[in-house]
């Protein structure tokens, strides 16, 4: 397999990750939650939390696992739920977390998951986003970048387990 082609480099990443920390910070959280969707979202995740701590929010963090693409680069459309929430998310605003809003089902179906157990807000921060994508239609309050369509590895994505640890967003030519 051929090396990833640089989309968004390390440097415009961590802008955005700034950037979008300042904006979550905005609107105010009341004992907030991030929940970051696994396995994806970790690098993310990661750096968004310690810029959401410089722009002055610190909230809990529990982490969510759904799955729905195993090793095959589309998603299945069936959502797995691999790993529990066991933190308390009632009368609390919920930020999810997570690398990508393509189909929109995972996210759609962890908001829903959060809802039903009482969130008071649920807000939902994609790194990237591919509007064209959508077939549910689910809305990310903070996006750090429109994504055009290929499949992207990096910054926490994979192909097939491989890349997460690239420090910059790509694409995989023939994916």
């Amino acid at each position: 397999m051929s090396d990833p082609t640089v989309l968004f480099d390390e440097a415009k990443v961590a802008a955005r990750v700034e950037a979008m920390a300042r904006e979550i910070a905005a609107t105010n959280p009341r004992d907030p939650i991030a929940i970051p969707i696994m396995t994806g979202a970790f690098v993310f995740a990661a750096d968004l939390l310690r810029a959401l701590h410089r722009a002055g929010v610190a909230p809990e963090v529990d982490f969510l696992q759904v799955a729905s693409y195993g090793a095959g680069t589309t998603s299945s459309g069936q959502m797995e739920l691999m790993r529990e929430i066991r933190a308390r998310i009632e009368g609390r605003d919920a930020l999810l977390i997570d690398d990508i809003l393509e189909s929109g089902r995972t996210l759609a179906f962890a908001k829903k998951l959060l809802i039903e157990r009482g969130a008071r807000r649920v807000m939902i921060a994609a790194l990237l986003e591919k509007p064209h994508r959508k077939e549910i239609e689910v809305h990310a309050d903070f996006v750090g970048f429109s994504c055009p369509d290929r499949f992207v590895v990096g910054y926490g994505m994979d192909h097939a387990g491989f890349f997460r640890q690239l420090p910059f967003v790509g694409v995989i030519e023939g994916c």
